[in-house]
Parts: structure tokens; C-alpha cells; sequence
């Protein structure tokens, strides 16, 4: 989905950095991503690899996102070999889920 039409006019990243963005969370997804599920139409339930550093690139990328995108909840839960991030959204935002669980489904299997 190279096409970011899909961000929500609520976004309030700025236009120009939000190729950048979309970027550091692909990499996240193709390094990391390890699976994925849907535990309701509102969640989407991820699984990532752990190493060095991982978890505090998954939490600091969360939080900005959550700053420009504030409709969007994000719980981090670190695990021995895995970190789980939960993102959560309003039925307004259903949309925008389901293109970053298709954006994810992809960039976990580059």
C-alpha cells in the first residue's frame, strides 16, 4: 500500500514525514513481525521478535504515533523472546485498522 490515502485527515503528523513513518513501521514488520491476529474488528494483536533494543523501538515508535494519531491505543506487554503490542481504535477508525492489518500482514512476510 505505497498509496497513503488511507491516514486519517485526523492525523496530525505532518504531511511530508509521514512517508518516514510509514517506513520505520514496515521495517518494524519485516524484521519483527512473527504474527498476527485480530481478537476483535476494533484490535489487532501483534507479535515481535525481542533482541536488544526491540522493546524500546516498539514503545517509543508507539508513542509518537499515538501523539499525532491520538485515536489509536497502544499497550506494549514484553515478553522472554516476544514483545505483544495491542493497537486499539474507535469504530470511526475501523478503516484505518484494517489497512495497517493488511500494511502489517504484508510487511510480515517481505
Amino acid at each position: 500500500m505505497s498509496d497513503l490515502a488511507w491516514v486519517p485527515q485526523s492525523c496530525t503528523l505532518p504531511t511530508e514525514e509521514r512517508p518516514l513513518r510509514v517506513a520505520e513501521w514496515d521495517e518494524l514488520f519485516t524484521e519483527h513481525l512473527t504474527s498476527m491476529s485480530r481478537p476483535g474488528p476494533l484490535r489487532l494483536h501483534l507479535d515481535l521478535a525481542g533482541g536488544p533494543g526491540i522493546e524500546e523501538q516498539v514503545r517509543d515508535l508507539a508513542e509518537r504515533e499515538g501523539g499525532c494519531c491520538s485515536f489509536f491505543a497502544f499497550t506494549v506487554t514484553p515478553g522472554e523472546n516476544l514483545i505483544g503490542l495491542d493497537i486499539a481504535v474507535d469504530q470511526q477508525h475501523a478503516v484505518v485498522l484494517e489497512a495497517l492489518a493488511a500494511r502489517t500482514a504484508a510487511g510480515g512476510r517481505r
